[in-house]
């Protein structure tokens, strides 16, 4: 394929996938409004970490991968902005992705596909993708096309399931939808789906809701479990013998830019239909203060007055990775300036900057300066390290531990 494929956002979703199309020997350009993300990468620098990423970085550099400030005229346009929700009204912010569109309407060819990878709640694209591309359709005599290609990778496994996930691609017509299958058939082994826009639109919110209630419903469980005196995890794993029943293990809350984020697309535009999704988001959403007066009442048990002598073990929204969008701790953090507590301590060895007061850097100093360790993220590093830890106080949220002593969620 000759054609030039613009891809628009390089964040977590728009650098792997331009990476990924120019290793497949696609012409690509990447383009980001973030000077110093574009300089990062022209220079060789990667913006966060992946496993395989540097390595596709480098195959897609061979390969003539160009990075930019600058929209170009292009056959196709891959777009993947973030799309935040309305924290009041919960409807999707649809800022960027207009932004976006309004800078390819300006540079398009007279049949250029345009691609939106960005999650958006059902009729985004309608309301304002089309009209955009209607009016540069009609004042310039063009015959721009839409498409929707949602994204459906997670952090930790991004170059694996851009290779292996289904895909599902929305279009007004089915000889569109085929010209995009086309340039997602370059590095997608999995099954490709051709549907209309406003069904591919759904099937992203509908597939992160299906989760984010589901991890709902053992939150839930652990809830009541402890009222009613039973340990969670064993009923669980008893639960779990039905041939056709499999119950999620707690946690301390969701994180990252989907599953804590998408369902609220279908709360803020079906307001008073979408009631378990509601309910759902309001259990997850909770676990982080009902994590905090956890770690209030083993204080309390173990005597330790002080605040300051405990340490919150991980910052990421999931382990090994560096992503903490939407993340438990910064949440449970938020949590603890309404209770006006101060002084807790946090580690976490993929967030290499602050992003915290008393965040620390090196384990060892990190564990002798606490009586307490909430473990809140089961990166494989603290997997080997229980030895370190032993004499703490632990409160273990991700049920990484076994043995006598140990609190659980």
């Amino acid at each position: 394929m000759s054609e030039l494929i613009n891809v628009i956002g390089l964040g977590y979703i728009g650098l792997p996938t331009a990476l990924m199309m120019a290793a497949k020997g696609l012409k690509v350009t990447g383009t980001d409004y973030d000077a110093q993300k574009v300089q990062n990468l022209q220079r060789g620098n990667l913006t966060f970490k992946e496993a395989g990423l540097e390595e596709l970085y480098q195959k897609a550099c061979r390969n003539g991968i160009e990075f930019t400030q600058e929209y170009k005229e292009a056959d196709f346009y891959i777009i993947a902005v973030p799309t935040p929700f309305n924290k009041k009204s919960k409807k999707v912010v649809a800022d960027y992705l207009v932004q976006a569109t309004e800078n390819v309407a300006g540079k398009c060819r007279k049949e250029s596909v345009i691609v939106v990878e960005s999650t958006v709640s059902p009729g985004t694209i309608d309301r304002y993708v089309r009209p955009i591309i209607d009016r540069v359709n009609r004042e310039q005599n063009k015959a721009v096309h839409i498409s929707h290609a949602p994204e459906r990778i997670i952090p930790g496994r991004m170059i694996e399931e851009l290779v292996h996930n289904n895909r599902t691609i929305g279009a007004d017509s089915l000889e569109i939808a085929a010209k995009v299958k086309e340039i997602y058939m370059s590095f997608c082994e999995g099954d490709i789906a051709l549907t209309d826009i406003k069904t591919a639109e759904m099937s992203k919110v509908v597939e992160n809701a299906y989760r984010d209630i589901n991890i709902a419903y053992a939150n839930e469980l652990v809830k009541i479990c402890n009222e009613a005196d039973i340990d969670v995890y064993e009923l669980i794993r008893i639960t779990n013998k039905h041939p056709r029943v499999n119950v999620l293990t707690p946690g301390p809350g969701v994180g990252g830019h989907c599953i804590s984020v998408d369902p609220w697309f279908l709360v803020g535009d079906y307001p008073g239909l979408a009631n378990i999704i509601l309910a759902a988001r309001k259990i997850n959403d909770s676990m982080p203060e009902y994590v905090l007066s956890r770690i209030s009442e083993i204080m309390e048990e173990k005597g330790i007055e002080d605040v300051g002598r405990v340490g919150i073990y991980g910052i990421t929204y999931k382990e090994n990775v560096d992503d903490i969008r939407e993340s438990p701790t910064l949440q449970l953090l938020e949590c603890m300036k309404k209770h006006l507590a101060r002084g807790i301590k946090l580690y976490d060895p993929f967030v290499k900057v602050d992003v915290a007061e008393n965040q620390y850097h090196d384990f060892e100093t990190f564990i002798a300066g606490i009586d307490m360790l909430v473990l809140m993220v089961a990166h494989d590093e603290i997997k080997g390290k229980y030895g370190q830890i032993r004499h703490l106080t632990i409160l273990d949220t991700r049920n990484v531990f076994q043995g006598d002593g140990i609190f659980k969620l």
